[in-house]
């Protein structure tokens, strides 16, 4: 019976839905239970399938996780996307409001942001390349816009510090908020709206 059940679910579904409602389940089991307790048997069971449903669309645990790494990242090159065309004609207030979407980004999808730099649990993918540097290019050119470095030639050490360093900001400050660094002790969470004008301090100190 529980096979017949399981067979009668997995009918249910067409190619594309099935594939959304596992990764949709991967999500919620990482936001309540952290990666170290994400199992494919656990996602399948959410879903009402057999848990040889998710092998036959991903292969393994790994390629379902990196599948939603995948959406992680082309959700963050979104919040980028947005954030620079926020900004309107000033580059610096374009690259400052690309930091704030990235923050905002990580507070929105925590369990995807977490996952999305766990390349022990991932697999090489091209996919989840190309994902990740349509990402990182989004920064990378609103860096250009802002130093004024010509597009197409590589940047030189010291831009290549700077987007590196624009990128650390963010990324350290996203983690310690994730990690509730900036709660009060014994008290509650920070406030979103609070996090936010600090960041916006500091990328205004950083990138004026």
């Amino acid at each position: 019976m529980p096979r017949q059940k399981a067979a009668t679910a997995h009918a249910a579904y067409h190619h594309g839905a099935l594939r959304d409602a596992l990764t949709e389940a991967t999500e919620a089991i990482l936001a309540e239970r952290g990666l170290e307790g994400f199992t494919l048997r656990e996602a399948a069971r959410r879903v009402d399938v057999s848990p040889a449903a998710p092998l036959h669309h991903f292969g393994s645990a790994a390629g379902l996780l990196t599948e939603v790494a995948i959406l992680g990242f082309e959700a963050l090159t979104q919040y980028l996307h947005e954030g620079a065309q926020a900004g309107g004609n000033d580059p610096a207030a374009r690259l400052r409001a690309q930091g704030l979407g990235y923050v905002r980004f990580a507070l929105a999808y925590p369990a995807r942001f977490q996952l999305m730099f766990r390349k022990d649990r991932l697999i090489d993918d091209a996919r989840l390349l190309a994902a990740g540097q349509a990402a990182f290019a989004e920064l990378e050119n609103a860096i250009r816009d802002y130093t004024g470095f010509p597009a197409g030639q590589p940047l030189d050490a010291s831009t290549q510090a700077l987007l590196l360093g624009a990128w650390s900001t963010v990324h350290g400050f996203a983690h310690l908020a994730l990690d509730g660094k900036f709660d009060v002790p014994g008290g509650p969470r920070a406030d979103p709206q609070v996090l936010e004008a600090t960041l916006r301090r500091i990328l205004e100190h950083g990138w004026p």
